[in-house]
């Protein structure tokens, strides 16, 4: 019998234990959790392949009650003593025993209390550490009150004449560890507004929602347990000073600053943003470049109640964060507006919009250049390409209009370039041509490239449009704003040997890029479509044309190696640099914000699944482990680029292809999906 079946039948054997253990405790202890558990057996989530639960059998799913769901369904005053009321549940909304007794699993629990005191918009929280910090309440009382119900007691007391009118709110942060079910710790957040004297809730803090900050975290998690917006603001606010750098943890400072890190003013002047956490641990957050122009408000302000706060009242703290060089104490970098004391002035100067661009409104000020209604537009598009057979050069018709239909002469543009490249299966000629002086036809302009297409060109190949043009656009001040106007690539298929076009085959889409990067250009703003990146980064690309004689070996710059590579940054183990023009890029200091095992937060159609598709080239990787590395062992070893993976890939490759599917293709015990699920 081998290890792995072994060691399989005594973990089942365990578990069976412990399932009978547990049905014995259920019978003769709490009937009120075993009905529960018969009831909603067959009810609940339906787990995906990315999700470890779906991988269990029925009768462990039963037995584990995947999940953690808090909701706190009452708070009661009395006097100065607050208890909240709250039930626990698994993902089937069945209850679930807090001390693991009953059911799997110890869920911990730490409550929080705060208000919003008369005339503020931020939280003020009872309970603070040592330091002075906010923090949870400690060696509360809970009592059972069933069907997962139970009531906590707060040991903090409401102080001697605290308001009862305004708003309070009870947080929870919890956890249920079943790690040792090969499952995750599963956490939940849950928040309680309410009055103590009674009344509606009419003042709340609804400015930036969790769902927005999961577009790029996914999810966001921060101290182990906290991944709720609600209960992150009702200590990070005024109150909450780190004890060792002196900097302010306020929440609209704190997330105004680390999103705009390396670029702070402060950064680039060498003072780096830093919080010193836990036993010692220093955050700097001024590695981190946000992922798109920070100017981009909305992509967190938005769908909340409060979102539009950033407009209507805008504050020393939170823009005083990004515009960290100005000192409203003493009017320095302030401009005209000289020393401020308080915001009450602000918005004398700073209205929420004025219907004008690059102004000192909140709104016109945080315009993008390149989202500026004052731009004319540039609008390609490929009319037609004759000519694309084996050893000829293809002649490529297009135009070019503006925003209102009117014909754009290429030569007044800074750039207009024509890329060809394939064949689309796996492409392994490109090239890309100035188009500026294209001949001008009755449809338009016409090009014909200067080099040839290869001899033994087959397949379905594709022609693509880079253009540009740099201008200035005027302030209300009087200055100038640099832009550079760069449309979409427009692409082209061309059949050379197949009878219909073939696309590349869809492995990631710009839409998804776009959900953090906003607009994803690259190479000075002329390439955004994922679909036209690989005619340039395809296997045998690498940088040595570019890299200095010293730094060689070269590096491939093959897009999948390329992109999981930059993805995964901070977390690499070797070191990653691009040379572009003779300059290095180095990307072992990106920070990616999500969850790298989700797959499809990139790939779609469960393209990263195995086997990929036959007749796929293996990439040139000179500063890899082995070169050429074929093409599924050079994505994963992107990622996971250590020797022992490199070594494991390498005895599963023979000269005539790749042994991976056998193991990691769908359905296989270590398919791509499950080794992968969260």
């Amino acid at each position: 019998m081998s290890d792995r079946r072994r060691n399989k039948e005594i973990v089942m054997k365990s578990l069976l234990s412990r399932r009978i253990g547990i049905v014995f405790a259920l019978v003769f202890v709490s009937a009120l959790f075993l009905i529960p558990v018969l009831i909603g057996a067959e009810d609940g989530p339906a787990y995906n392949s990315n999700r470890k639960e779906f991988y269990l059998e029925q009768k462990d799913l039963e037995y584990i009650r995947p999940g953690l769901n808090i909701d706190i369904e009452k708070v009661d005053v009395a006097g100065d003593t607050v208890t909240a009321t709250i039930r626990i549940a698994d993902d089937k909304g069945v209850a679930l025993d807090r001390t693991g007794v009953l059911t799997p699993g110890v869920v911990r629990t730490s409550f929080v209390l705060a208000r919003i005191n008369k005339g503020d918009r931020q939280y003020t929280n009872y309970i603070t550490t040592g330091a002075g910090q906010p923090g949870s309440d400690p060696n509360g009382m809970y009592a059972e009150l069933g069907d997962g119900r139970y009531s906590y007691t707060f040991n903090t007391r409401l102080p001697a004449g605290y308001d009862p009118a305004v708003t309070h709110s009870v947080g929870i942060y919890s956890d249920r560890d079943l790690s040792e079910f090969g499952l995750p710790s599963y956490i939940a957040n849950a928040v309680f507004d309410f009055v103590p004297s009674g009344g509606p809730v009419t003042v709340v803090r609804d400015v930036v929602r969790t769902e927005n900050c999961n577009r790029c975290h996914d999810p966001l998690t921060m101290h182990g347990r906290r991944r709720e917006i609600r209960l992150c603001v009702l200590c990070h606010q005024p109150q909450n000073v780190d004890p060792d750098t002196g900097n302010t943890v306020n929440f609209p400072v704190l997330i105004h600053k680390i999103h705009r890190g390396a670029d702070l003013p402060s950064s680039m002047a060498g003072t780096p943003y830093q919080i010193i956490g836990f036993g010692g641990r220093v955050f700097d957050w001024s590695e981190v470049k946000f992922p798109q122009d920070i100017r981009n408000c909305t992509v967190c302000h938005q769908k909340g109640t409060q979102s539009d706060n950033y407009l209507n009242k805008p504050g020393r703290a939170a823009c005083g964060a990004c515009h960290d060089d100005v000192n409203f104490d003493t009017g320095e970098h302030h401009g005209g507006g000289g020393v401020q004391l308080d915001d009450t002035q602000c918005t004398l100067c700073h209205a929420p919009q004025t219907g004008r661009e690059f102004d000192i409104s909140v709104k016109g000020a945080h315009t993008i250049p390149w989202k500026s209604s004052q731009l004319a537009g540039l609008n390609p598009e490929i009319l037609s390409v004759d000519g694309a057979a084996p050893g000829r050069r293809p002649t490529v018709v297009f135009k070019i209009t503006d925003n209102q239909g009117a014909l754009v002469d290429p030569s007044t543009l800074d750039r207009v370039r024509l890329g060809l490249g394939g064949p689309t299966n796996d492409s392994v000629f490109g090239l890309r041509e100035d188009a500026r002086q294209a001949t001008p036809v009755a449809m338009g302009y016409s090009h014909t490239f200067a080099a040839s297409l290869p001899q033994d060109a087959s397949g379905t190949w594709v022609v693509g449009t880079e253009i540009f043009r740099d201008l200035t656009l005027p302030m209300v001040s009087g200055g100038e704003v640099s832009v550079r106007e760069a449309p979409d690539n427009q692409l082209f298929f061309l059949p050379i040997t197949d009878g219909e076009p073939v696309r590349r085959r869809t492995i990631v889409s710009s839409e998804n890029c776009n959900v953090c990067h906003d607009r994803l250009a690259l190479h000075g703003t002329t390439r955004q479509n994922v679909e036209y990146c690989p005619t340039c980064h395809r296997p045998g690309a690498t940088d040595e044309d570019h890299r200095p004689a010293d730094q060689m070996p070269a590096e491939t710059m093959d897009f999948k190696n390329l992109v999981h590579k930059i993805h995964s940054g901070h977390d690499l183990e070797q070191e990653f640099t691009i040379y572009d023009e003779g300059q290095p890029e180095n990307f072992n200091e990106v920070h990616f914000p999500g969850d790298r095992r989700n797959c499809a937060k990139c790939h779609v159609d469960n393209s990263n699944h195995l086997p990929l598709r036959e007749g796929l080239l293996s990439t040139i990787t000179p500063r890899g482990f082995f070169s050429p590395t074929p093409p599924t062992a050079t994505a994963c070893l992107a990622c996971h680029d250590n020797i022992t993976a490199a070594a494991h890939a390498f005895v599963n490759i023979a000269p005539f292809g790749e042994g991976c599917a056998a193991c990691h293709g769908e359905g296989r015990e270590f398919a791509v999906s499950r080794a992968h699920a969260r």
